[in-house]
């Protein structure tokens, strides 16, 4: 899967965004109480369970502060580890590595609950072919290591933003004054703009499916909070012509019945929104 949002670019935005809210006109802390030229080093001791992410996120991190600073690298990203554990350790200006430590713990360990969480219900759909998908349920600012994670513990990216794709949730549906009313007018408008968007629609039940097929012309039509056994309904009435997305309060209860209703996909915001961070620390050695 290419992840095309990681630039390098768009990472050091990022990084550099969150050490000017974070560091602003100075770590007064640590350059209050750390002599300049003190050295020192630090392990990171991971104290979870589950698939560690953000290690490769945390080296940009600790070089754009200071690239002076080694760093020895012990777990990789995706690795499950286990309480106890060392993942990596830095060495070198002991006022650079506290001015990196909270940032880079902060995207640690929200990242690694995240792939945590994603690696488990990925887990219990690999008797099938679907695919376990992320939302735009993301924190504001932290979307780029929150979707990074949700790969990282091997579910795949939906659309990165409202840029890349259309998707016509059921306010669209509603406000455009019904489905063929917001797909016409959405072909209509990638025409004039030229653009080669794919086109998702958002169906409740088995008459908005069929009302879909009567118009056709999109990419992907969304199941949304159907049982499996209406999703397995759907599946077989769109028959291929489309592919399929189950979506709408799936949890690790009922993901294996939808995924087992024939989907291609399932897309679950929890994975970004309600996750537990795994407890990680920084500690001089």
């Amino acid at each position: 899967m290419e992840l095309t949002y990681l630039t390098k670019e768009n990472i050091q935005k990022f990084i550099q965004s969150a050490l000017n809210e974070d560091i602003g006109e100075g770590d007064h802390s640590s350059l209050a109480a750390i002599p300049e030229a003190a050295q020192s080093r630090a392990r990171l001791l991971i104290k979870g369970e589950g698939i560690l992410a953000g290690v490769a996120l945390a080296q940009q991190i600790l070089n754009t502060v200071d690239a002076s600073l080694e760093i020895e690298t012990y777990c990789k990203d995706g690795q499950a580890v286990k309480y106890g554990e060392v993942g990596f350790a830095v060495s070198g200006s002991a006022r650079s590595i506290l001015s990196a430590e909270r940032l880079l713990l902060n995207c640690m360990q929200r990242m690694s609950g995240i792939a945590t969480y994603t690696h488990s219900l990925k887990e219990l759909i690999k008797h099938t072919d679907a695919k376990l998908l992320d939302t735009r349920k993301t924190t504001p600012n932290f979307r780029l290591p929150e979707k990074w994670a949700v790969a990282i513990g091997g579910g795949t990216n939906h659309r990165f933003a409202l840029y890349d794709m259309i998707m016509l949730k059921d306010n669209h549906v509603d406000f455009a004054g019904g489905i063929a009313q917001a797909i016409r007018s959405t072909q209509a408008y990638l025409e004039k703009l030229g653009k080669p968007l794919k086109i998702e629609i958002e169906t409740r039940n088995l008459e908005e499916v069929k009302q879909v097929l009567a118009i056709g012309g999109v990419d992907i039509i969304m199941l949304d909070n159907m049982s499996p056994e209406l999703m397995r309904e759907a599946v077989s009435l769109i028959g291929g012509k489309y592919k399929t997305e189950a979506s709408g309060n799936i949890n690790e209860q009922t993901i294996s019945a939808v995924a087992e209703s024939g989907v291609d996909a399932i897309s679950v915001g929890a994975l970004t929104h309600s996750v537990k961070s795994m407890d990680i620390s920084l500690k001089a050695y």
